[in-house]
This record gives structure tokens, sequence and C-alpha cells, in this order.
């Protein structure tokens, strides 16, 4: 079982349309160009209001680091990960089990009865169907519990990011982690650090976590 440990990242591929912005046309002298005078017999041509856009960027990624993240989400990832500890340990101590199993086998398999050898691969192979079953198991459970945990954390930073925007102006956040084609960008256009900093302040992470099932 591969346990996230601060490495998770947030999917957000956000797009935030904010309404006082949308609602506002272009002053006059930004180039617009005078209406044509109408003619008899035609439709009027329609009135589009363009509203103007700032675009950001978001890196989610830098959510779960663990000295500059976002304190509430890595302080749930720890949580997570120190629930399934013991899972975590029953796996890798099987195995070590696996693995000197047939370390033994092929130290001995030359010089011992031929049945001995399949009696010993036979069990081998059964230590590895319930290793596999476990992680298997294991795994799903943990992606079961991260999303119960991690759901309204989720939600939470979506919404203060919506937040964050529409204080600031900001019509469109794109997560870099997600974006392709991002080949360059200014320094400016980065609110990874500021938001994480305005989240952290109104979010400390200190609510507990509720129980597994």
């Amino acid at each position: 079982m591969k346990v996230i440990r601060a490495t998770a990242a947030v999917a957000f591929f956000v797009a935030l349309t904010v309404a006082s912005v949308s609602a506002q046309t272009r002053p006059a002298g930004t180039g617009t160009q005078p209406r044509p005078a109408a003619t008899p017999g035609a439709t009027a041509p329609s009135t589009v209001s363009v509203p103007d856009s700032k675009v950001a960027l978001i890196d989610s990624s830098a959510f779960a680091d663990e000295k500059q993240g976002i304190a509430k989400f890595v302080s749930a990832l720890k949580r997570v990960n120190a629930e399934f500890q013991p899972r975590q340990t029953e796996l890798q101590n099987l195995q070590q089990q696996i693995e000197k199993a047939k370390s033994d086998l092929q130290k001995a398999a030359p010089v011992q009865d031929a049945k001995v050898t399949q009696q010993q691969q036979d069990k081998i192979a059964l230590m590895e169907t319930d290793f596999k079953r476990k992680g298997e198991d294991a795994q799903a459970a943990f992606n079961k519990r991260l999303e119960e945990v991690l759901g309204p954390i989720y939600e939470d930073i979506g919404k203060a990011l919506d937040g964050f925007a529409k204080a600031r102006g900001i019509t469109l956040i794109l997560d870099v982690t997600k974006v392709q084609g991002i080949v360059s960008a200014a320094d400016a256009m980065d609110i990874t650090r500021a938001f994480i900093a305005e989240f952290n302040s109104k979010n400390p992470a200190t609510a507990s976590l509720t129980p597994a099932k």
C-alpha cells in the first residue's frame, strides 16, 4: 500500500466568473469602434458586453507541503496516515517474510528434495496472494478514508479560493499542476503563497478528525 506522505495534490481547475465584473462594459476610449448607422429594414445588431479579465496561477501541489502548505490539509493527511500505520507495518512485515522465504529457498533448493522445494514454493505463492489481497484492501480503505476526511477540506479550499479571487478582481485561476502548455508566466501571476497564507490565517489546523467507521 502506498501511503500518501504530504505529496497529495488537490485537483483544481477553477474558472471563476465574477458577476460584478461580467456586468461591466469596456469604458470609452479603449478601442471600441463606433456603431455603424442602421440600414433601413436590417436587424439591429445586439450589444455584447465584453468583461475585462484577470488571470492568475496557482500550484495546488503546494497545498500538501509539510512546512509551507495548507496546515489543515497537511494535518489531516498525517492523521489519516497514522490511522493506517498498523496496516502499513503488517504489509511491510509480510513482504519481508516473503523475501526471506525466497532467499532461503534459493539457497536450499539445490541440495534438498524436489518435493520439499515444491511445498516451499506453494507456501510462498500463498503468502504472495495474501500480501496482494491485504494490500488491495488496505489501499481501498485508505482511499475511502482520504475522501471522507479531505472532502470537506476540498470544499473549504474551493470556497476560500472563490472568495480570494473575487476580492481581487480575478476572473480565472489556472492550476499549473493540471494545465499543460504554460511555458512562461510572470511571478506576479502566482497567487499560491498568498492564498495559502490567507487560508491558514482563517482556518487553523485544530479541528478534530472524525473517527473512521
